[in-house]
């Protein structure tokens, strides 16, 4: 993962804690973790927080830190409080804390890169695409281990889960070309 925090993120953040009432641990996903936290050059105007512990201050938070709310006029970013995605049953045990110590309230904790992309399968737009095929190089990705997360974790929570199958059959395969491509 990369120590550094970019601009606006950490002025966002650090004016984030700075309001905070309480301390709060957010799990985060998404764009913001694939680029911050692990390297792929690309830009993101929110951060998307799958959960807030203690999640019964999540709507303070969200029209603190939200879409058109202070924060976000701020600075340009803003917190996304994600109300629909399937994640692997057990990413909880996998989070890793980014940013540990810089805050006094504050707390991010982010998915797994393999948890990261299996959370975008539903989804499936291309931004998604990119994102997994930058995490399976960076990481670079045991495929086996993301099969075994789909079969063992995502797969039993999917409304259509055929589908997403297939999904997962392509993007796997277009990892695997990468791979042999790069080789030559």
């Amino acid at each position: 993962m990369r120590p550094d925090l970019p601009a606006p993120w950490r002025g966002f953040l650090d004016d984030l804690d700075a309001r905070l009432a309480t301390p709060a641990r957010f799990h985060c996903l998404g764009g913001f973790v694939v680029s911050v936290c692990y390297g792929l050059p690309r830009t993101t105007a929110d951060l998307d927080v799958l959960a807030m512990v203690p999640d019964d201050a999540l709507r303070g938070v969200a029209a603190l830190a939200g879409k058109s709310s202070p924060l976000h006029l701020a600075h340009g970013v803003h917190l996304d409080v994600v109300s629909v995605a399937t994640v692997p049953d057990q990413y909880e045990a996998r989070l890793r804390e980014v940013f540990g110590g810089r805050w006094g309230r504050l707390q991010l904790f982010a998915l797994d890169p393999y948890d990261v992309a299996l959370a975008k399968l539903e989804r499936n737009l291309q931004r998604d695409r990119d994102d997994v095929a930058y995490l399976a190089d960076a990481v670079p990705f045991d495929l086996e281990e993301l099969r075994r997360r789909y079969v063992d974790e995502l797969r039993p929570y999917l409304g259509r889960p055929d589908r997403e199958d297939l999904t997962l059959a392509l993007w796997i395969e277009l990892v695997e070309e990468r791979r042999r491509t790069s080789r030559r």
